[in-house]
């Protein structure tokens, strides 16, 4: 007699085993915590495979709209999400994966993890949150206190005071940052004489008011793509932010800043918010916060610093210096989930003045009362969990110290690949780190010294075939599954500002080894050589060029 398979029902009674009920040891999911406790990184290398299926590939397990009719068991839905789900992600934590702003985790963020999913808590409220209130506020504290360095009765009045807030959770930077300049827009737009501010009239009332002609915001050319989203969601449009060019170290220029506000004031525009960049996320470089804090001031703009990348650096003594300017900043972005190494969801934008905040302070009578301690009342967000749990665990567990540590030996080892690639004939370095992340691209030696005595057009010529190879080998090598660096694109000043597509490398994971970025390099050389049209053409191109 066959057995048949025995199948999962929908009854009250299974419901209620899912809700109490864990799964046994050596049922798969059991056999997955085991694993994960024991050894994370062996976990996701034995899961995550390397080959690169393509996304139609992927999508068809993915293409039923359907709700499933009836249940399955825990174990079978499990080994679905192994196959298709985990065995097609990103191995966004090996130390080979060194081109985006992520890292490997501290084991201890698991179970931390799974006591913060179990609570369950909703932070919009204190009824749905308690502790969870004042640990956040408590986070946001100790950033501010990073940033702005003020005494202790300073923090014992403000950190816990239901009228303000040292800033808010959010997200990640792009709501941090919206956040901040909201914050900005209503300052700048606040009630006046019979005028009710922006919040109640409305921008088109605002500016008539006011008799502005139009407003902006500034910001270096580098500045995040998340600043195009703010100026649209605050209804000034994406025109309206102004971007002014940076030097050959990707910072902005203070000369060309000074044109900016003065063509705008001549043009009856208000520029309420100056943006300072501690971190690109194309070069990793970081604005002259200190020249732009005096503009900011001189000019009453509110100055934003954006530095969800670069922020977390506060943390070392050595590197602080880097950032000198952001303590005269009105708010600042930090991104936790990039380098204090938390998961993904984890912003922060921190204010210099507790008070700013009530240019957005909201209330509903059903969730949000005057007068209570509700964080929901100046964040943007409404419902959202408590990441601050995992930010306030790292900072504890991992100290201050600790973190120094993890920076000080990203920046050393993002110094030594700079070396090792300005080393390599066939290697150019395009922006060299200030932090941990840098940009460089493959140029075959003879290639480089055609190009210096190349026409212009032959110069334009060579270049195409340069970006082309350089889309190439990222591409390749990505597919390949041994290593990872991504790819933007910079104008150079010294190839005179000419579109530049080049590899982008950060080297946050500390898991990542000299040996693996030797292998990088290696392993770029080889594919290069296996382009069928870039590099035939561009060799032969060279070979006319120098006879």
């Amino acid at each position: 007699m066959v057995n048949e398979k025995k199948k999962a029902e929908a009854s009250l009674k299974s419901l209620h085993r899912i809700f109490t009920v864990p799964e046994a040891p050596h049922s798969t999911l059991g056999t997955i915590e085991q694993a994960i406790s024991q050894n994370l990184n062996r976990f996701l290398q034995d899961h995550i495979i390397a080959t690169d299926y393509s996304l139609t590939e992927i999508e068809k397990d993915f293409s039923d709209a359907n709700v499933p009719e009836q249940p399955s068991f825990v174990s079978d839905h499990t080994e679905f999400l192994l196959e298709k789900l985990v065995a097609q992600s990103v191995h966004t934590s090996s130390p080979r994966f060194i081109g985006h702003m992520t890292s490997a985790l501290p084991y201890f963020l698991m179970p931390l993890s799974k006591i913060m999913i179990a609570l369950n808590q909703n932070t919009v409220k204190i009824e749905t949150s308690k502790a969870f209130t004042p640990l956040e506020r408590q986070v946001l504290g100790m950033l501010h206190n990073l940033i702005y360095q003020r005494d202790k009765p300073f923090y014992d009045n403000w950190m816990h005071s239901a009228e303000h807030s040292l800033g808010a959770f959010c997200s990640g930077g792009t709501i941090a940052n919206i956040t901040a300049l909201w914050v900005a827009r209503n300052e700048a737009l606040k009630a006046n004489a019979d005028f009710k501010g922006v919040a109640e009239e409305g921008l088109f009332r605002a500016i008539k008011h006011y008799g502005y002609d139009d407003l902006a915001i500034i910001v270096s050319e580098r500045g995040h793509y998340s600043l195009k989203k703010s100026a649209d969601v605050l209804g000034i449009g994406r025109e309206s932010l102004i971007a002014v060019p940076t030097d050959e170290h990707n910072r902005i220029r203070i000369d060309k800043l000074e044109e900016t506000v003065e063509t705008l004031k001549a043009k009856n525009i208000k520029p309420f918010a100056l943006v300072g960049v501690a971190g690109t996320t194309e070069t990793g470089n970081i604005d002259p916060l200190n020249a732009m804090a005096d503009i900011a001031e001189r000019e009453g703009m509110h100055f934003h610093v954006d530095a969800a990348w670069g922020g977390a650096s506060l943390l070392s003594n050595n590197q602080r210096p880097k950032l000198n300017g952001i303590e005269r900043a009105d708010s600042v972005t930090i991104d936790a989930h990039k380098q204090m190494y938390v998961p993904m969801g984890a912003g922060m934008v921190i204010f210099k003045d507790p008070s700013l905040v009530s240019a957005i302070e909201h209330h509903a009578d059903y969730i949000l009362r005057k007068g209570s301690k509700d964080l929901g009342s100046h964040t943007l967000e409404g419902s959202r969990g408590g990441m601050a749990m995992l930010l306030f665990a790292s900072l504890n567990i991992i100290g201050r110290q600790g973190y120094e540590l993890l920076i000080d030996q990203s920046v050393e080892k993002a110094n030594y690949f700079a070396n090792l690639i300005a080393e390599q004939p066939d290697f150019e370095l395009i922006s060299e780190p200030e932090l941990c992340l840098l940009t460089y691209r493959y140029v075959p030696e003879d290639v480089r010294r055609a190009f210096a005595i190349a026409t212009p057009d032959q110069k334009d010529a060579i270049h195409k075939q340069l970006n082309d190879l350089t889309v190439f080998i990222q591409k390749r090598q990505r597919e390949a599954g041994q290593n990872f660096v991504s790819r933007t694109t910079l104008t150079p000043n010294y190839l005179d500002r000419r579109s530049t597509h080049v590899f982008r490398v950060v080297l946050a994971n500390p898991l990542t080894t000299k040996a693996i970025l030797q292998d990088v390099l290696d392993e770029q050389r080889d594919i290069a050589k296996q382009s069928t049209l870039a590099y035939p053409e561009l060799m032969a191109m060279t070979r006319r060029i120098l006879g």
